[in-house]
């Protein structure tokens, strides 16, 4: 059986890390053009530009995305330089309800529109 904490424990964040990045820059620059070009000037246009099925799926992934990218990030910052148990366990949480539900209101707020 292997140790639980062999050399390539990491991997499978980093590559979460470099999937998330991927798709972050395919998709942001996407968008902005896309709310650039569009760019409405009142609300029923903001409600318009939002409204396609495609758009709001493609904004909540690149929001996932954020989030996983996010997470790693902030979790291999955690375990390099805080070194008590309990607080590095109290900006774990921090970090992961703050990111959860910032996705889980992008997610409310795109189908309220619906």
């Amino acid at each position: 059986m292997k140790s639980a904490t062999g050399s390539h424990t990491g991997t499978g964040t980093w590559l979460v890390q470099r999937a998330s990045a991927v798709l972050l820059a395919l998709a942001l620059p996407g968008l902005a053009i896309y709310v650039l070009t569009a760019l409405p000037l009142d609300f029923a246009g903001w409600q318009a530009l939002f409204a396609p099925l495609w758009l709001r799926v493609l904004m909540l992934l690149t929001a996932a995305a954020l989030a996983l990218h996010a997470w790693v990030g902030m979790r291999d910052i955690f375990m390099d330089y805080v070194r008590s148990t309990g607080l590095r366990l109290a900006l774990y949480l921090a970090v992961i309800v703050t990111l959860a539900g910032s996705v889980a209101w992008l997610a409310a707020t795109l189908w309220s529109v619906a």
